[in-house]
């Protein structure tokens, strides 16, 4: 990408798309595309189609979707994948009508098996059954992972595919129906501090292992790999370190300063016991995360604090 190179951001108002936007900023790219919802509603065929005609970006960055945490993947499964289905199928078909030069299509780790090995290569991909929490989202991803793969073999097209691990960060949604789990762990002990509550209930045993990567480190990761890959295989982005709930559990507490007790829920689901990337492709491209898990965590809630 050249500083005036044309470059559509989608979903630039969320998590990931905002730290994308604030990376090319810093880095001096003066012609970027952006839309709000209410503007461009990319479930719209013929509003997306019109919108990429007439703009015609050269780089696409596909970082729209709908997400959400296990409450919103089991409450609203059709919703899931009804609406990241149109999103990938109305910007990556839009992007090869006008010629787009190459696409970033952000991916999930959810779409690697629920019990495979760890930590998860490249080739484990489609290698076995899904997460039920939210097998509705995974599935949604692996479409559109499929459909890059398939328009670069039938069009020719340069349309990657990148599997970030569990993302969190600045802009985060901390709707305690619908987020992940940092920004909820972080919400509840804030509330629980400022109410003097007692004591914190949390979701299953807190057993499960997860790994984090700040949402800064995972742009500067689409912006290597909008350079640096060209191939129609996913590529992982992560920390390759991985921690479990409790330990997380703990140390948001910690941040946050809430001295109450943690009641673990164990009738709740934990999720997948373990979802750790193996990010050695990565890696050997030349790209490592810089953030700390600390450090990310302390940001975040001073964020949080402020704009919350």
């Amino acid at each position: 990408m050249k500083k005036t190179s044309k470059i559509y951001v989608s979903g630039h108002r969320g998590l990931v798309g905002s730290a994308i936007v604030r990376l090319l900023k810093e880095k001096g790219f003066v012609n970027m595309i952006t839309r709000t919802r209410n503007e461009l509603d990319l479930t719209k065929q013929k509003d997306v189609l019109d919108f990429f005609i007439k703009e015609k970006p050269e780089f696409v960055f596909l970082s729209a979707a709908k997400v959400g945490g296990i409450m919103a993947n089991k409450t609203y499964p059709a919703d899931f994948i009804r609406d990241n289905l149109s999103i990938e199928l109305n910007v990556i078909e839009s992007a090869r009508l006008s010629k787009a030069k190459k696409l970033l299509f952000l991916g999930s780790s959810c779409i690697y098996p629920r019990l495979a090995p760890q930590p998860m290569k490249e080739e484990y991909f489609l290698d076995g059954k899904l997460e039920e929490t939210n097998k509705a989202y995974s599935v949604a991803k692996i479409a559109g992972i499929e459909m890059c793969q398939a328009y670069n073999k039938q069009y020719g097209t340069n349309f990657i595919s990148v599997m970030p691990t569990n993302i969190y960060g600045l802009g985060d949604n901390f709707n305690p129906e619908s987020s992940h789990v940092i920004p909820a762990l972080i919400r509840k002990f804030y509330e629980a501090k400022i109410s003097s509550n007692p004591s914190v209930v949390l979701w299953g045993s807190g057993k499960a292992y997860r790994e984090f990567l700040y949402v800064d480190d995972l742009a500067d990761a689409c912006m290597f790999l909008m350079d640096a890959y060209n191939y129609p295989e996913i590529i992982n982005v992560g920390t390759g370190e991985d921690i479990t709930i409790r330990e997380l559990a703990m140390l948001i507490q910690q941040i946050v300063g809430y001295n109450g007790e943690i009641i673990w829920d164990t009738e709740k689901p934990d999720g997948a016991p373990r979802k750790l990337l193996d990010v050695s492709k990565l890696n050997k491209l030349g790209w490592k995360y810089t953030t700390a898990l600390k450090d990310g965590i302390e940001a975040t809630y001073e964020w949080y604090k402020k704009n919350y």
